[in-house]
């Protein structure tokens, strides 16, 4: 490969894939599931595994790290990865699975084969009856890994079956140090409220977060908030925490004049009331009426995803808003 080729790979490589982390002392996160884990890698007593937790946390790239930490070389021969999602019918399971299952690697003793199952909630019940049998019969050879946002999408069979291990959304601090450390990697040109307004518009997604950077800093010279929220297409929060202020001092015209722009701006009712649901969680107004703002935030949005969604909804919504101010004063 040429240089010209070299350069045009680095550029389009995607970053969340050039940092993935190839071991389990590089995961972000979760430290004492991954300390587990790490025992695990030392022992080979890998048990059969249900991992939950939210997008980006780093469920699956963790498993694949227990499988190099675990395998080693031989992690090319005997880990099988498969989207769920895409390959979830009852099919895939009878052949692909038990093919892999079935096959003969050479490892060392006390050590097993690993098959990945991403997205595992989205298979069938069908697939999922199937598959339990298979790992009863190659348990002595074959270790299964299911990542899922949702455990109790897996049937209980397979639960039984395994160890559950839920992840919780990474923290700000341990995804600033990641970006921060890529930034450098990558000779980045940010500015604190920029790297501030990724971890804002990421809400605890890793994988987010880096994508929003790449973008970022791809499209601009400098990584700061007004190209960040330009580049993810989201409202600015000042301009929603200026609403929430109007609205706790009953100020409906300016309140409503706020969210109007937006509208004008080409934002859909559903991601002004998305926004306005990140946005209330971190205004300064007394915790009482935060309450009552994300109740009818709630309602409004349920009402939008069933299809009523127009500026009148957003209307009815700043006036309920302001109205709970006066409320809660009178009680």
């Amino acid at each position: 490969m040429d240089t010209s080729k070299k350069e045009q790979a680095k550029l389009t490589t995607p970053w969340i894939e050039k940092y993935r982390p190839r071991t389990l002392k590089d995961v972000v996160g979760n430290r004492m599931t991954i300390e587990r884990f790490i025992e695990f890698s030392k022992t080979g007593n890998v048990p059969n595994l249900v991992i939950s937790g939210p997008p980006g946390c780093g469920k699956t790239t963790s498993v694949w790290a227990l499988a190099r930490d675990l395998l080693g070389p031989a992690v090319k021969d005997a880990c099988l990865e498969l989207n769920a999602s895409d390959d979830r019918g009852i099919d895939v399971v009878r052949n692909r699975i038990k093919t892999f299952a079935q096959t003969k690697v050479t490892l060392p003793p006390g050590q097993h084969k690993i098959i990945i199952l991403d997205e595992a909630d989205s298979m069938t019940e069908g697939a999922q009856q199937a598959l339990r049998r298979i790992m009863e019969i190659y348990s002595a050879t074959t270790r299964f890994a299911f990542a899922c946002n949702q455990s109790d999408k897996i049937i209980e069979p397979i639960q039984s079956r395994c160890a559950i291990v839920k992840y919780g959304r990474l923290s700000e601090k341990e995804m600033l140090e990641r970006l921060l450390h890529i930034c450098e990697e990558e000779n980045v040109n940010y500015t604190d409220d920029g790297l501030k307004a990724i971890l804002f518009t990421a809400q605890g997604d890793l994988r987010q977060a880096i994508n929003n950077l790449q973008c970022t800093s791809a499209g601009y010279d400098l990584v700061n908030e007004e190209s960040v929220y330009k580049v993810c297409d989201e409202p600015e929060p000042s301009k929603l925490t200026e609403m929430f202020e109007s609205c706790v001092q009953t100020d409906l015209a300016e309140a409503f004049k706020v969210v109007d722009e937006l509208y004008k701006k080409g934002y859909s009712v559903e991601d002004i009331l998305t926004s306005m649901f990140k946005i209330v969680k971190i205004t300064d107004i007394p915790e009482i009426l935060r309450l009552e703002f994300i109740k009818e935030i709630g309602k409004t949005h349920a009402l939008v995803v069933q299809g009523v969604a127009n500026r009148v909804q957003l209307a009815g919504l700043i006036a309920r808003l302001c109205l709970k101010h006066d409320e809660l004063s009178r009680q």
